[in-house]
Parts: structure tokens; sequence; C-alpha cells
């Protein structure tokens, strides 16, 4: 049985929960700056994520921590110019909202009023419940993230799969819970085990987002750079490549230097 896609000028969390209602997957992926996010915008995408792994991708950090709320709000407003169609998502970054509700709505409001994003995603579950509230009574969208929370690398410790033990999937099934009757109008579960996954999905109404979660969820998201080929150092399970940029920037690069060095470029008709 087909599912029914339904073209949308402007996607909104309306639009995102009505896809999930009649079964149409929801495709989402990262965006930094704003070449990048016109040319994904356009593509169709539904949903683009601002994400704090900027803080890898772009400024060359192992962790994502050490990206600010100003470094965010830079890049958001970046991709915001850039985009018609998708729906604008914003990692509150690390240090802006854990442990003080007011600093969240504080941190929220900046990102919504200076970049003129569409949302905010902050990690976590029972003990970001006051900052979830909080930001929510302002009227901003909220989307959670539970599983493997990048944030909480030292905690953790590792990249692994998250949530395999009994008590930890409970866990994060109450969180799960918990965030959607608070109000978040969607969920990404990041690197959990694919049956998991899947029973939160059919139990929660809001839609869910995967990334390595495998394929029962209400969508999916990946980092642009991964899937471009362009991060040839990451390689994990759950990334599949749509193209190797890595390969074909390297060759535009090296026939580049090979034309100026060799007096090939420019040739007439390429100056003025």
């Amino acid at each position: 049985m087909s599912t029914q896609i339904v073209q949308v000028k402007k996607v909104t969390t309306h639009q995102l929960q009505e896809m999930k209602n009649r079964g149409e997957k929801i495709s989402m992926l990262t965006c930094y700056d704003y070449s990048m996010a016109k040319i994904v915008d356009a593509a169709g995408i539904d949903v683009i994520l601002v994400g704090d792994s900027a803080s890898n991708v772009i400024a060359g950090h192992e962790t994502t921590l050490p990206i600010t709320l100003d470094q965010m709000i830079y890049h958001a407003s970046s991709v915001v110019r850039a985009v018609e169609r998708a729906f604008v998502v914003v990692d509150l970054p690390f240090g802006s909202y854990q442990g003080n509700s007011s600093e969240a709505l504080r941190s929220a409001i900046r990102i919504m009023k200076e970049s003129g994003a569409h949302g905010i995603k902050i990690e976590g579950g029972l003990e970001i419940k006051e900052s979830v509230l909080r930001i929510l009574s302002a009227g901003i969208p909220v989307m959670g993230h539970l599983g493997l929370t990048p944030q909480s690398i030292y905690k953790f410790g590792t990249y692994a799969v998250r949530a395999k033990e009994e008590a930890e999937a409970a866990k994060l099934m109450e969180d799960a819970v918990l965030l959607q009757e608070c109000g978040c109008f969607g969920l990404v579960l990041e690197k959990i085990p694919a049956e998991l996954a899947k029973q939160v999905s059919i139990r929660l109404s809001i839609p869910i987002i995967g990334i390595g979660a495998g394929p029962f969820v209400d969508g999916q998201v990946l980092v642009t750079h991964d899937m471009l080929g362009i991060n040839k150092e990451f390689q994990p399970r759950f990334l599949r490549t749509y193209a190797d940029l890595h390969s074909i920037m390297t060759d535009a690069f090296k026939n580049y230097i090979q034309d100026v060095k060799t007096k090939d470029f420019p040739k007439e008709g390429e100056y003025y």
C-alpha cells in the first residue's frame, strides 16, 4: 500500500503531525550555512536541523560542547535566510539550558528572535522538564532528544548504542512520554535499538525522528556533511553515503592548482 505524499508550500509543526498521522516519512538533514541550506531546502527536505554538530563539522572540535549560543544563532541566521519551505529547528547548545529554566527560556528566545528559526531542540528527559515547560510557555516549539545525547558524552564516556539494558530502556520510554505530555511537537531518538524506537513511535502520537534508531520511526535525520561523503573520518553503521564529495572536491582543487601552476588558468575569455 503506497503512502500519500502531500506537497506543502511551508512545513509547520502541524504539517509534521499530519505526516505522521497519514504514514508519510519525514526527511531531516543538518545545515549550518546559507549556501548548503539553499540547496537542501530546494531539494524538498522537510526539516532542517541547525545542529550543535557544527562544533564538530564546521569548527573541528572533538565534541559538541564548545559551541556557544552566539555561534548557534549565527549559523541558524544563515540557514533561515536561505530557506523557503523547510521547518528549521536549532539545537540549544551545552550550558544554555541545563539546571536553570530561566536561562533556558532566555536562550530559546534569543534563538527565535535573532535567527528567525521555527523551533528549538533540547537534549534530555525528566532532568530538563522545567526548562521544557518554561520554553513552551513562551509559545516556542520544542523538539526533544533522547538516547545518545552528545552533550552528555563525558557522563556516558562513550558513543556506543544507548538503552540496550532494560532499566535504561524503561527510563527512555518514561522520558519520551513525559516530553510528549509536556507539549513537545517531536522527538529525536539517537543510536538506540530499533525495536525500542519502534515501541516509542507506536506509543507516542508525536513524530519520532531517528538517527541510528532503525526504520520503524516516523522519519530520519543525518548530518549532511556525512551523507555527502565530505567527512571521511566518521563511518558508523547507520550512515548511508549518497555521494563522494570528498573525492570530487579533492580532484577539483588539484585540477585548479595544476591549471594555475601551468598558466592554463585564466585563458582568454576568462578575464577582462
